[in-house]
């Protein structure tokens, strides 16, 4: 004797009560996954920050937490911008905060660091997508290139010198590789006069209240 098949609204139904409990289920596993892995991936983050932060800002210059108490900004374009600062015995020594430059692959993140008075006290790369042994030369870890800022200024070298040579200015760029350091350049340049612009504002008495607000 055969068994009737159950009509076909109610094969539909059973099918979508099914699905539904499977994406409920799928949903809660990743929220789950997403709880128990925030904060491991959020401490790594802000490790990866420190290390940065700390090979612009020496400890030499600072006894403080570089994360503790950084000022919200806001830069030419009115986009939001945190500015890492750095102090010894309470008084403002170093501030930090990211650029960005046009390369080869497309933009490269950096993160500059001055003293008080505007000088540069580092540059790093933090990401790009330039060419693996020609415009990676600048990082740290590939070569000095980047290491040859430290210790310059908006006036050293004068404005219209802060060009790669192949442009008439002073920085070296690499063999077959004009474009990258032409982006970093321009993007410290920047920097520089971005600091030029807004330096009362930047450099106002440090609060250790959380996050500062610009006065």
């Amino acid at each position: 004797m055969s068994r009737e098949r159950p009509p076909a609204k109610e094969r539909v139904s059973t099918q979508a009560i099914l699905l539904g409990a499977f994406s409920l289920v799928a949903t809660a596993l990743l929220v789950m996954g997403n709880l128990a892995t925030r904060d491991a991936i959020a401490e790594r983050l802000a490790e990866d920050l420190r290390a940065s932060l700390t090979q612009v800002i020496p400890d030499a210059v600072h006894d403080n937490d570089l994360l503790a108490n950084p000022l919200a900004f806001k830069d030419d374009k009115g986009l939001p911008l945190t500015v890492y600062r750095g102090t010894r015995d309470g008084k403002l020594t170093a501030l930090a905060w990211e650029i960005s430059g046009k390369g080869y692959a497309g933009d490269i993140r950096l993160i500059l660091g001055v003293d008080t008075s505007g000088k540069i006290l580092g540059v790093r790369v933090l990401q790009h997508a330039e060419t693996p042994g020609l415009g990676d030369s600048i990082e740290a870890s590939r070569s000095d290139w980047i290491l040859g800022f430290n210790g310059l200024s908006l006036g050293k070298p004068p404005l219209d010198k802060w060009k790669v040579k192949k442009d008439g200015g002073r920085f070296d760029s690499f063999s077959g590789a004009t474009i990258t350091p032409r982006g970093v350049v321009a993007a410290i340049r920047r920097g520089l006069e971005f600091f030029g612009s807004h330096k009362t504002a930047l450099t106002y008495p440090v609060v250790n209240t959380g996050l500062e607000k610009t006065p």
